[in-house]
């Protein structure tokens, strides 16, 4: 090789050398992949939508029951009025309140306007335990509106007198404010019976003029009979047999209802096809050929 062009190439090396270079970093796939950051929205936009969300429980899940509009939640707002209404007018208060005094005593005033719409036009009206009055105003309604336990025991007179029993405790109380301390202060004036079927407890005027004086003898006598095991023929034969008569149930009894027998599975008839044909017809199998007018077969 020429030695010029290797002294050359000698010095071009040594040149490039001693050139500082200066090197471009290519630039990394994850500078590609990261997306452009997404631009504010405006502060009235994010605020409209904030509102308009559902609320959200601690774990994140919607929450139907708390949110306002849906029917569980009308009707939760319409079950706290209710017994609210119910305690003030066993407390004694039974003036009457309009809808944004019993929001407002119920601390529900956060309701939406078609909540408080539905509960001052269709819920309240309509509710057999609310009365509304000509003004508009709400008043709760028992059952039986006592005001005092003069009122209470004219009541039970009433039903005694009318052959219509007691009255269950669970309606007094929800008539008659205070209705512990009257039928305290009546004493023996009212009888508290335990109805042994749902252990709920039945009030009866107790008729004085109607007490009588039954010998001990004659008690004893009528504790010593056990007829607990048994029924009415057995205690009927048995008076029959005494000489005794009873008074008989002469009321309409109510037969009961007979069970319809379930009807088996019949079998089903096939129509016969040539009934009609059965003296026309004639079966040939057993007979010869010359029978058949000279035809053999086979």
């Amino acid at each position: 090789m020429d030695p010029a062009l290797l002294r050359e190439r000698e010095a071009f090396k040594k040149r490039a050398l001693a050139t500082p270079a200066v090197e471009k970093r290519k630039p990394k796939s994850d500078d590609f992949s990261r997306k452009p950051a997404k631009k504010a929205k405006p502060s009235g936009f994010s605020s409209i939508s904030s509102i308009n969300k559902p609320k959200h429980g601690k774990s994140g899940s919607f929450d139907y029951k708390t949110a306002p509009g849906t029917s569980q939640y009308k009707f939760s707002v319409l079950a706290k009025i209710i017994n609210y209404m119910k305690t003030r007018h066993q407390n004694g208060y039974t003036h009457p309140l309009s809808l944004d005094d019993i929001l407002d005593e119920t601390k529900q005033l956060t309701v939406t306007t078609g909540t408080r719409n539905w509960l001052g036009t269709e819920a309240l009206p309509n509710n057999p335990k609310i009365q509304c009055l000509p003004d508009g105003r709400f008043v709760f309604k028992p059952k039986y509106n006592m005001k005092d336990k003069k009122a209470l025991l004219r009541l039970l007179d009433k039903h005694d007198q009318n052959g219509l029993g007691g009255i269950l405790l669970e309606d007094v109380q929800e008539g008659l404010p205070k209705s512990e301390k009257a039928i305290k202060a009546l004493g023996d004036r009212v009888l508290t019976i335990t109805r042994p079927i749902d252990k709920k407890k039945v009030l009866f005027y107790n008729d004085k003029d109607c007490q009588l004086t039954v010998d001990e003898e004659i008690q004893k006598l009528w504790r010593s009979v056990a007829v607990d095991s048994m029924d009415e023929k057995k205690i009927e034969e048995y008076l029959n047999r005494q000489g005794i008569s009873y008074v008989q149930d002469t009321g309409k009894k109510i037969a009961p209802m007979q069970k319809r027998k379930k009807v088996g599975n019949r079998k089903r008839k096939f129509k016969t096809l040539n009934d009609h044909m059965g003296n026309v017809l004639v079966d040939y199998t057993s007979q010869g050929a010359s029978e058949l007018g000279g035809i053999k077969t086979g």
